[in-house]
């Protein structure tokens, strides 16, 4: 029996101190359209993928939610499975929440958001808008922009000419790359819309750059403005931190760490911390690029580059109110990191001194290679279901196709006359799919993984025969077999994406844009 928790419990829990997650498990387009403030958001079929990094401690509490309880009854049910040992639900889902006037919020990430508008507002940040600056350069001035965001966004999109230096490297980099320019250049740092350019704007602000603005509303207000986005650029390379470049951001790390109160770990403290995650919740967050990390990191530590740590803090510390550790090569993207952290709120934040290196030389190993790993459950529903070739299925094609993936993986191509059905609705809908459990199927997805999670539950829910498509849509392409594209048979616009930066239609670039500027208007009046 699925434990339950009142609207008015969960809202006593969120005003408190205790350490808890609250997980909504529908559609990110869902999520976004309205949810609970304080919520995270893990779509139920990525629980298997990410749970285990995002509530490392299973004996955590979990108010799990969604809109009416079905879909989350059924995910807590996973969660148990999984190991976790205080999982509850939301009566009534977010229906019931909002039936009894709680408040509610849109959008994604809004923790972040919210903090990027206060700096903004607070530290009176300089920003350039696209117009400005294009009249600026025809003007004859030198101007330089920097792309805070992830390398993948930088390469699908950037304003032309712009260099790629995610937000965590800007502080450490800096040095180096204003030394390369001419004095009278100005340095502008450009996001998708506001947080990210914002954040960054700031970072260098306080280290005491001054010819130094934001692109104000990113990529998003390029487009708006008119202007063409570059694609698949290739200035990827970082500077190598020289002497001088490592000195200034170890040094400006120090100081902010010891104006925000960053509380700071040896070796021997981060060992007595680590042994703590046996019974509590704690995060340890390596803010280095992925090269770094896979190339030797502290054993525990899950990667998440410190910029991108910043702009989805409710995804890195899922579980409020615990400790979260910070940690890179020395000290400084670590603790520039943790100070924002303290920045936005979080009590209990903590950079490792010396990072990957202290550990090393302590005389501790270090792990190589990411972090990922295959989702909870997989080696069951691997052994459950009866994989099928691609070119097995297509000579026999008697059975009825269904697809288990996101929409747009549907659309990118899928077996002609599959249905789409997501993972996170199966139970839901696969009735009104295939009602006769005696039905042959075959339950396919972009690379096996989901369908053969799916299938699993298909044979769970008493359908007979169930086969998987060994290595989902990939194998399928690789054989050259007929693929059909679209969003066919789909009747309801899809919950399951959306839309960011300058990839949205104008009107929600317009609408996005002073929704997230507004979050900074009750800053105003303080």
């Amino acid at each position: 029996m699925t434990d339950l928790i009142s609207a008015g419990e969960l809202a006593l829990l969120l005003s408190g101190n205790a350490p808890f997650a609250l997980i909504d498990v529908r559609d990110v387009g869902e999520y976004n359209s309205s949810h609970i403030p304080g919520a995270s958001l893990i779509p139920r079929r990525e629980l298997e993928f990410r749970m285990y990094e995002s509530v490392p401690f299973s004996g955590a509490r979990i108010v799990v939610c969604d809109d009416d309880g079905q879909r989350a009854a059924l995910a807590a049910e996973t969660l148990t499975e999984m190991g976790y040992t205080d999982v509850s639900v939301l009566d009534g889902g977010m229906n019931r929440w909002v039936v009894e006037r709680h408040p509610t919020e849109w959008g994604v990430n809004v923790p972040s958001k919210d903090f990027g508008e206060r700096m903004q507002v607070e530290h009176g940040v300089p920003e350039m808008t696209a117009t400005e600056f294009l009249e600026r350069l025809n003007n004859g001035e030198k101007l330089v922009i920097l792309d805070s965001r992830t390398p993948e966004e930088y390469q699908r999109s950037c304003v032309p000419g712009a260099r790629s230096v995610p937000g965590a490297e800007l502080a450490l980099r800096i040095t180096d790359i204003a030394d390369a320019l001419d004095e009278d250049t100005i340095i502008v740092v450009s996001c998708a819309g506001r947080t990210r350019s914002i954040v960054g704007t700031w970072i260098l602000q306080r280290m005491g750059l001054r010819n130094l603005y934001g692109l104000e509303n990113g990529t998003a207000g390029w487009v708006l403005a008119g202007q063409k986005l570059e694609a698949g650029a290739d200035r990827l390379q970082l500077p190598e931190p020289s002497a001088k470049g490592l000195t200034e951001a170890e040094s400006y790390a120090a100081r902010v760490g010891a104006e925000d109160v960053v509380r700071r770990l040896d070796m021997e403290g981060l060992v007595e911390i680590m042994q703590r995650r046996d019974s509590e919740t704690v995060y340890l967050i390596d803010v280095r690029t992925r090269s770094e990390y896979e190339g030797g990191h502290i054993p525990g530590f899950q990667w998440y580059p410190g910029g991108q740590a910043v702009q989805r803090s409710d995804e890195v510390a899922v579980v409020h109110n615990c400790p979260v550790v910070f940690c890179c090569d020395r000290s400084a993207r670590a603790t520039i990191t943790a100070s924002l952290y303290r920045q936005m709120g979080f009590d209990e934040v903590y950079a490792v001194e010396g990072g990957a290196e202290a550990w090393r030389a302590a005389g501790h190993a270090l792990e190589t290679g990411d972090s990922g790993r295959l989702p909870s459950g997989y080696a069951q529903a691997l052994e459950a279901v009866a994989l099928v070739s691609p070119e097995q299925h297509h000579s026999t094609g008697d059975s009825t196709v269904l697809f288990v993936d996101l929409s747009q993986d549907f659309a990118r191509g899928h077996v002609p006359s599959a249905r789409w059905i997501p993972r996170g609705w199966l139970e839901s809908r696969i009735d009104g799919v295939v009602a006769d459990k005696r039905a042959t199927l075959t339950v396919t997805c972009a690379d096996g993984i989901q369908a053969t999670l799916a299938g699993a539950t298909l044979s769970k829910l008493g359908y007979r025969n169930v086969s998987v498509l060994e290595d989902g849509m990939k194998a399928w392409r690789a054989a050259d077999l007929p693929v059909e594209a679209g969003l066919t048979g789909v009747m309801d616009p899809p919950t399951d994406m959306l839309l960011t930066g300058a990839s949205r239609n104008y009107a929600d670039m317009v609408n996005y844009l002073r929704w997230e500027e507004a979050l900074g208007h009750k800053y105003h009046r303080r």
